[in-house]
């Protein structure tokens, strides 16, 4: 009889509980491997005794975490059998992986594969990873198992949820997440597949309706995946789970939530900060501290206390975090590119994103040579593109708009060969579409025209000094004053304050005088915007989000800050000079709409009699 033999039939007749009462020291692992090979063979032949015995430990060692938890008497430590008895089963069971098979032993893999690691100390982590490893390794058809069971284990139960943020809350999360990880490696090496099998795992198992902290924990796994050893392989998908998971969350939460029903005011008068201290903020010698101090009150509703909005800042800090530390090691671009197609795909198709585009403004305000152009450029090529739909297209001016008006890290040259593109392609529209004024037909032709008039509301002074774009100023007024009348179309509040600064700067040749009718909106501009109302979409008005809006506010541009044509006076002091910059009485800072429908309009394309003067200091219009 070989030695093989006699361990085998010594220990075939001992059940688990037997072995577990004359204690697992008194057994070598190899009569341990030798008990469970049998158990699980014995399956086979209709005998399910040591087998049973077996899966019982198994599902012992995932029960026995909780009574401990959940039992402030229960000392682990003086139960020591509690601890070598799942150590000593799992490491046996390694020994054994390739006699388990899917359909036999599903009990078996069910019981392995519901154990939770935040359970149990590193030991026993070990044992099981390995035991995970070589099943995964042994047999393609346990990879996918595997791989659920070590995500599964991205977050911890319940049970931490208060502990999370303690000493040893934290401590047991770097034990867990560093082995989880380590184990995806091992696996990702041994099965070529298995990262794409686990990029759709990931992916589906998002807990997004969740408590908060728990995805959280998940969603930095997300990225700890993408910035890992095998994030070649996932890092397209992670970034578009979770620009989808922010865009999720992001439709849950309501306009209602946000925006008031005052239809009295206009645009920019939503839009109030506090300006006592930004008037000490210098544009020279500001930092992100002092910036990070303003503070804002807007005319909408607070977002506090909502949950969703609450768990979506807070996934939004983790992504902001995740690209500063991808701009730090220089690898910015690679993560980029993922996003600006998630972006295309996902968000720009979504109705009236509100808080999930900020996270390609950030990217773009860390990288505004590379990523900020590329950003601008895929926009414009969009709105200018005929193959796509149109919605598409008037989504995309929109966001091009809102981002060359806001974004205080673009060059003045970038935003004037942006204004160029569409300048041309409104010029070019009126000279081949002609027609009369139909707010439904030329609903893109209308976008590109509000669009050009609300960035030159943030930019009309920097723009008047780019070379570049001085000649395509005289192709504003001819546009402006054909016979599809963008001026009656637009959204009167921008068109008032585009026809204000246009005045004070001299840009067209002739104007008149206009009156005011207080009127927010007028049927035609409801009708361009279609049901969707994108003519009122200006996607990168300031965030609400409140933990979010610390990374964007150093990079944005409030219209507090907007220093328009009219505010310069002849004959005045530096002081006022400051002082009359920052004032936010509502005559001078928001726009109570007027009537532009005297405005320089005429029934056909006029070409423009002359280069529109320098802007030089004069007279404001008088206070409403």
């Amino acid at each position: 009889m070989g030695a093989e033999e006699f361990v085998n039939n010594n220990s075939k007749s001992r059940g688990f509980h037997e072995m577990e009462e004359d204690g697992f020291d008194n057994f070598t692992d190899s009569e341990l491997v030798y008990h469970v090979r049998d158990a699980l063979n014995s399956v086979s032949s209709g005998d399910n005794e040591s087998y049973n015995q077996l899966v019982g430990v198994m599902y012992h060692t995932d029960d026995l975490p909780r009574m401990r938890w959940h039992c402030l008497w229960y000392n682990f430590f003086f139960f020591p059998n509690h601890v070598i008895f799942p150590l000593t089963s799992l490491k046996a069971l390694s020994g054994a992986v390739s006699y388990i098979d899917n359909a036999i032993h599903e009990t078996l893999l069910s019981s392995i594969f519901r154990i939770n690691m935040w359970n149990y100390g590193p030991d026993v982590m070990d044992a099981l990873l390995e035991l995970i490893i070589s099943l995964a390794g042994s047999n393609g058809k346990h990879v996918e198992l595997c791989l659920e069971m070590l995500v599964s284990n991205f977050t911890p139960p319940y049970s931490f949820m208060g502990i999370l943020k303690q000493p040893r809350g934290i401590a047991r999360k770097d034990q867990v997440l560093s082995r989880v990880h380590s184990a995806l490696k091992h696996i990702a090496d041994l099965v070529p597949l298995a990262p794409s099998k686990l990029s759709t795992i990931v992916s589906q198992k998002i807990p997004i309706y969740a408590k908060e902290p728990l995805v959280v924990i998940y969603m930095e796994n997300m990225l700890k995946l993408e910035s890992g050893a095998i994030g070649e392989f996932l890092r397209s998908t992670m970034l578009m789970a979770l620009m989808d998971t922010l865009i999720d969350l992001d439709v849950d939460i309501g306009w209602d939530d946000i925006l008031q029903d005052d239809s009295s005011k206009g645009i920019f008068q939503m839009e109030i900060e506090d300006v006592d201290e930004i008037a000490d903020y210098d544009e020279e010698d500001g930092t992100e501290e002092v910036l990070l101090q303003f503070p804002r009150e807007l005319s909408r509703k607070t977002l506090g206390g909502n949950s969703t909005a609450e768990k979506l800042d807070s996934l939004m800090v983790v992504t902001f975090e995740h690209l500063k530390s991808c701009e730090a090691s220089g690898r910015l671009i690679e993560v980029f590119e993922p996003l600006l197609d998630s972006f295309r795909i996902t968000v720009l198709t979504a109705y009236k994103s509100k808080f999930s585009q900020f996270v390609m403004f950030y990217a773009c305000a860390l990288d505004p040579e590379n990523c900020g152009v590329r950003f601008a450029v895929l926009l414009a090529d969009i709105f200018v593109c005929e193959e796509y739909p149109l919605p598409f297209r008037m989504s995309a001016i929109s966001y091009l708009a809102s981002y060359l008006s806001r974004a205080n890290f673009l060059s003045a040259p970038l935003v004037a060969s942006m204004l160029k593109r569409l300048v041309d392609w409104c010029f070019e529209y009126c000279k081949t579409k002609g027609g009369e004024m139909n707010p439904t037909s030329h609903r893109l032709f209308y976008s590109g025209c509000q669009a050009i008039m609300y960035v030159l509301c943030f930019r009309m002074k920097s723009m008047i000094d780019v070379a570049l774009f001085k000649p395509h100023l005289l192709l504003i007024e001819p546009i402006l004053k054909h016979k599809l009348s963008p001026l009656k179309v637009c959204l009167p509040s921008i068109v008032d304050e585009f026809c204000r600064q246009a005045e004070a700067a001299l840009l067209f040749t002739s104007s008149e005088e206009f009156n005011f009718n207080y009127l927010l909106e007028s049927e035609h501009s409801r009708a361009f915007g279609g049901m969707e109302r994108l003519d009122m979409f200006f996607p990168f008005d300031p965030c609400l989000l409140r933990k979010s809006d610390r990374f964007i506010r150093p990079h944005f541009v409030y219209w507090s800050m907007v220093r328009p044509p009219y505010d310069d006076d002849e004959g005045i002091s530096d002081e006022d000079v400051v002082e009359q910059e920052l004032d936010l009485d509502v005559s001078k800072m928001s726009i109570t709409p007027r009537d532009p429908l005297s405005y320089w309009i005429s029934n056909g394309l006029e070409e423009p009699r002359g280069m529109p003067a320098r802007i030089r200091p004069s007279t404001s219009p008088e206070s409403l």
